[in-house]
């Protein structure tokens, strides 16, 4: 049975694993519960210099990168696992759910962009999903990458000892996650709230549910009216 399989295509290799060699992901990695495969973009230049871009037709600042570079070196990529995803600031937005699709699958080949972006042919000629992981701007799609597949990875069977956790954190049911506590029960005259304290596992249950309840309407209108639209849809249904 093969594992799950990130390709990563990038002119900087050598930023991978980086985050992604450490900690939860590290682990899984290391035991086999995961892939990691990196292409080198300037291995297929077509010159000497490994040039990887050129200047926009129509002009403008800085450069883009050539579509025929990047179709050569995705298709080194023998066996690409899953979608085919370039991450940009103009995608659709990132996202648990997205994540948790992503996780169930074989696994990915992402695209790091650089520059002012890539050739708008080769995303229609490849049909690339286009991701954002934010509403910002970075210096490449490395981070970015190491962002999504790092979501992805945690979700794997394995990864997390206690896959219950998984159920509690924020976006798992469409909620941000509720406050925690742990010891000294007493801090700096901040106590921790009684009903954690009390044995009472249902009533733990509804402080929890009401916390993350008013978190996400405070910090999150926009999950809080899918949450809203969703239960109420639950319930006409039932």
């Amino acid at each position: 049975m093969s594992v799950w399989s990130a390709h990563i295509l990038t002119i900087f290799p050598e930023m991978f694993p980086g985050p992604l060699g450490h900690s939860l992901a590290g682990r899984a990695l290391a035991d086999g519960l995961w892939d990691l495969q990196t292409v080198d973009i300037r291995d297929f230049a077509p010159d000497r210099h490994r040039t990887v871009d050129d200047a926009p037709f129509g002009g403008g600042p800085g450069m883009v990168m050539r579509a025929d570079v990047l179709d050569a070196a995705l298709e080194s990529v023998e066996a690409k696992p899953g979608p085919v995803i370039y991450l940009t600031p103009r995608g659709r937005p990132f996202d648990q759910d997205r994540a948790a699709e992503l996780a169930s699958g074989p696994g990915l080949t992402l695209l790091c962009g650089r520059f002012e972006g890539i050739d708008e042919r080769i995303i229609e000629a490849r049909g690339f999903e286009e991701i954002s992981v934010g509403d910002f701007v970075l210096s490449g799609g490395e981070p970015a990458a190491m962002t999504l597949i790092d979501a992805c990875v945690r979700l794997l069977p394995g990864v997390i000892g206690d896959e219950e956790s998984l159920v509690e954190e924020s976006f798992a049911k469409g909620l941000l996650e509720y406050p925690q506590y742990t010891r000294p029960a007493n801090w700096q005259g901040r106590a921790v709230p009684d009903v954690l304290l009390s044995g009472h596992h249902e009533k733990i249950r509804a402080w929890r549910l009401a916390q993350a309840e008013r978190i996400t309407r405070e910090r999150r209108p926009d999950l809080w009216d899918r949450y809203v639209a969703r239960n109420k849809q639950v319930r006409t249904m039932s």
